[in-house]
């Protein structure tokens, strides 16, 4: 799947995401990689009979409305293509008792081996989300004396996943007890605490499909008796990337341990993200070799200026043809959203659209032809999050 791909589809399930239904009537169909055109079809006119006996009236003239919709547009097929298909549909009327059925079809970018029939509030995404997910994984363990956080880095996000908290006694003996007995049982408090670790992350991490591998941190040396012991499932333990130093065994070590641990994990996503960012932020505070926004970006990409595209995955400005029936043209620049509220200058009625074009593809294009890096940036870093208000940036190669 090209980032080009990816970046669509990620764009269309955030959409996706935000449509609620008023009641269970937003339907989810997903139709596997080799399935028989007809036997689908008889799937949803069965299904379509079926939602007939739903006792709610709206909700029953919703359902069957969708069906239907889905219907008709099996009809312009004919197989299954060659990844399977999934449709979405529903009222997404923001008005109680009016009716706006709309549909949307996806051609997964893999083939698609899950069969799906749902009617609910929200449509079904995981197998789609699950495409477009970044498959480098990394598993965290940071841990002291008191306490353990488990973590990820899927793709460019840090996930925490488990916290568990040490029964482990204080190093000073209390109410008289002898020394080395306090110390047996503070040792075997540790080792039991360790246990827990070990059993509790190797449950969390098998279940990763695509783990690259295991860092572990923390601020004291329990850190590496963990890493050499036979705590972790052997498969995982052979995964360890290496030992870092942090000053925190809570959440916050998580993030210090991806931040100390770059050399470690020099190809994650998140890295590179993170450094090409800060290199853009950086340029831009010294008045150096940074610019944003559309204009200034296509005017060094036609110079052949460019060194890195960088391309926000939420930017949504379409350059749009209109036309009003007044007979005036124009070509604008405009957001996604506001592309069918445009009036027209000289009559202000409301233009009609023609065609449109994504802006991020113009740029992706004439990228291309000079040779020029392409990097979309995710919001699921803090520098992600602060670059998406750019929408539009580069990084030049010299200063024009």
């Amino acid at each position: 799947m090209t980032e080009k791909r990816k970046r669509e589809l990620k764009k269309l399930l955030k959409e996706l995401k935000k449509v609620k239904g008023r009641h269970t009537e937003l339907v989810s169909l997903y139709i596997p990689a080799g399935s028989n055109l007809a036997d689908v079809v008889n799937q949803v006119r069965s299904e379509q009979a079926t939602a007939e006996n739903i006792k709610s009236k709206q909700t029953r003239k919703n359902v069957v409305a969708a069906l239907e919709k889905m219907l008709q547009f099996l009809k312009q097929f004919r197989e299954v293509p060659k990844n399977g298909l999934v449709l979405f549909c529903g009222n997404v009327s923001p008005v109680e008792g009016k009716e706006d059925i709309r549909l949307w079809a996806i051609e997964p970018p893999e083939p698609l081996k899950t069969k799906i029939y749902w009617c609910d509030q929200e449509f079904v995404l995981e197998p789609l989300e699950g495409m477009v997910e970044e498959k480098e994984t990394y598993g965290l363990i940071v841990l002291d004396g008191s306490e353990a956080n488990i973590g990820l880095i899927k793709g460019k996000q840090i996930k925490p996943l488990r916290h568990i908290e040490s029964n482990v006694p204080g190093k000073t003996s209390k109410g008289g007890w002898s020394q080395q007995r306090y110390q047996r049982i503070r040792e075997q408090a540790i080792h039991d605490f360790l246990k827990k670790i070990g059993e509790q992350a190797s449950q969390l991490f098998l279940e990763q499909k695509n783990l690259k591998g295991i860092i572990i941190g923390g601020p004291g040396p329990l850190k590496e008796e963990f890493a050499e012991g036979d705590f972790l499932h052997y498969t995982l333990k052979q995964k360890i990337l290496g030992i870092k130093d942090t000053s925190y065994a809570n959440e916050y070590g998580l993030e210090e341990l991806v931040k100390r641990s770059e050399d470690l994990i020099k190809e994650a996503a998140i890295m590179e993200e993170k450094e090409i960012l800060n290199q853009f932020f950086t340029e831009l505070q010294k008045e150096g070799l940074a610019i944003y926004g559309y204009e200034k970006v296509n005017e060094a990409l036609e110079k052949g200026a460019v060194d890195t595209l960088l391309i926000s995955e939420d930017f949504d400005m379409v350059r749009v043809k209109l036309k009003c029936q007044c007979g005036a043209e124009d070509e604008r620049d405009v957001k996604k959203e506001e592309m069918l509220n445009q009036l027209c200058k000289n009559c202000g009625s409301k233009m009609q659209v023609v065609s449109k074009e994504d802006l991020a593809e113009i740029l992706e294009e004439k990228a291309t032809n000079y040779g020029t890096k392409v990097f979309i940036v995710s919001t699921e870093t803090q520098e992600g999050i602060q670059f998406r208000n750019f929408g539009i940036g580069a990084i030049l190669r010299y200063k024009i």
